[in-house]
């Protein structure tokens, strides 16, 4: 038997259960995770009825015949294999450790904006945090690990990545865009060495949420060649490998997009939560300007505001090398002080650098949109905001939507 996540909806499994002649309309056309039909309906029905949706994520061990069965239940958003997840790999930066603030407060224009984050919670989804950081001096930050290997950051990445969202300054420098947040979800849903799996992913969202995160980030990916390497080793032909793999990787994006209906559901009831996610370093354009791979999930997934990385380019942006195709919108990657796991400060390079400058615009805009109180402070506004001032007109006209997505990232003035 293997492993399988399991996304249930608890409003509509306190539902009576739909009779016999209901439930022989919700047929799979090619498996058990295609259930996504059947679950979509009866989130709809619970919403349309003024529920608020539940969601509830397990992991199960389960042969074919019982995948079939749990699929069926009601009440069952989605189900998926478990599947390796990792760190989006940072690299060396490209250019020299700042001297100054961090490039990117100014490129994002929180250098200009009179908004800080006050009052918006927000969870980072990683590998920790250094909660001793000078960074996070006054920061209430609640600490949950779904990794197996503890609090704290022994890697890294994400006490990198929250000192650029949250960050207060250091040695005279400022790193952060929101230094005004001042309660953080630290979701430690990657190990010490930077891997974990799809369900401490499915958990922390869960959990985030059920906390009251308003903007969760996520500088992580799914490790699908991992994944056909091992099963390859396992004395599994290639093509099968290949094809179980992408079963897998199918089952868990639907899984993200039963679980992002629900996260917009919440809206209704407290205004939801903006998820951003990192859109990957796998591409290499600087060696052949074919080598470009698209967005992976989590980035991938219907609901996530994916996002690209720049380099500064002259009086513009480029795109960094690195940088994986079809973002949604970017923000400055390439070259980015901010905090170091154990003291000081350090720079580093990857569209993980650049998730966490969305996470805090986006931080900044929830604060605007509340203070202003002309429109309601949820997070579909949020996005829209996001997208509707994102900057286009500082790259190179060979730059397209499909590199860059809608543009740079811009705080509310």
């Amino acid at each position: 038997m293997a492993e399988y996540i399991v996304l249930r909806n608890l409003a509509v499994e306190s539902k009576e259960a739909p009779q016999k002649a209901e439930t022989e309309n919700w047929e799979w056309s090619a498996g058990p995770f295609e259930a996504a039909t059947k679950s979509m309906r009866e989130a709809e029905s619970v919403q349309a009825g003024g529920d608020r949706p539940e969601p509830k994520v397990s992991v199960h061990s389960l042969d074919a015949k019982e995948v079939r069965e749990v699929a069926a239940e009601p009440g069952v958003a989605a189900i998926a294999p478990l599947m390796a997840t990792q760190l989006i790999s940072p690299l060396s930066a490209a250019e020299p450790a700042a001297t100054g603030d961090a490039w990117g407060i100014a490129a994002v224009a929180a250098d200009k904006s009179g908004w800080t984050g006050e009052g918006v919670t927000v969870a980072i989804l990683d590998t920790g945090i250094d909660n001793q950081h000078p960074a996070f001096a006054g920061v209430d930050i609640v600490e949950n690990d779904f990794s197996g290997s503890g609090n704290g950051d022994r890697q890294g990445h994400g006490t990198h990545c929250a000192g650029t969202i949250l960050g207060r300054d250091v040695d005279g420098k400022r790193i952060g865009i929101a230094r005004g947040v001042k309660r953080a979800l630290i979701g430690k849903v990657l190990g010490d060495q930077g891997n974990g799996n799809s369900n401490m992913i499915f958990e922390g969202i869960q959990w985030a949420i059920q906390q009251g995160a308003q903007v969760i980030s996520m500088s992580l990916g799914f490790d699908f060649p991992g994944m056909v390497g091992r099963m390859q080793k396992q004395g599994w032909p290639i093509e099968l490998a290949t094809s179980n793999a992408l079963e897998a990787y199918r089952a868990n994006l639907r899984m993200f997009d039963a679980l992002m209906q629900m996260a917009r559901a919440q809206e209704s009831f407290g205004g939801g939560a903006v998820i951003v996610a990192a859109s990957g370093n796998e591409s290499r354009v600087d060696t052949d300007p074919r080598f470009r791979i698209a967005a992976s999930l989590p980035a991938a997934a219907e609901g996530v505001i994916s996002v690209g990385a720049l380099r500064p380019d002259g009086s513009g942006f480029g795109m960094a090398p690195f940088s994986n195709i079809f973002p949604q919108v970017s923000a400055p990657g390439v070259g980015i002080l901010s905090a170091k796991a154990g003291g000081g400060l350090r720079s580093l390079s990857g569209t993980s650098m650049a998730c966490p400058h969305v996470a805090g615009v986006a931080a900044l805009w929830w604060h605007s949109i509340k203070a202003d109180g002309q429109i309601a402070p949820k997070a579909t506004n949020v996005i829209d905001r996001l997208r509707a001032t994102a900057r286009a007109n500082v790259f190179d006209s060979r730059i397209g939507a499909d590199d860059r997505g809608v543009g740079i990232v811009t705080a509310p003035s």
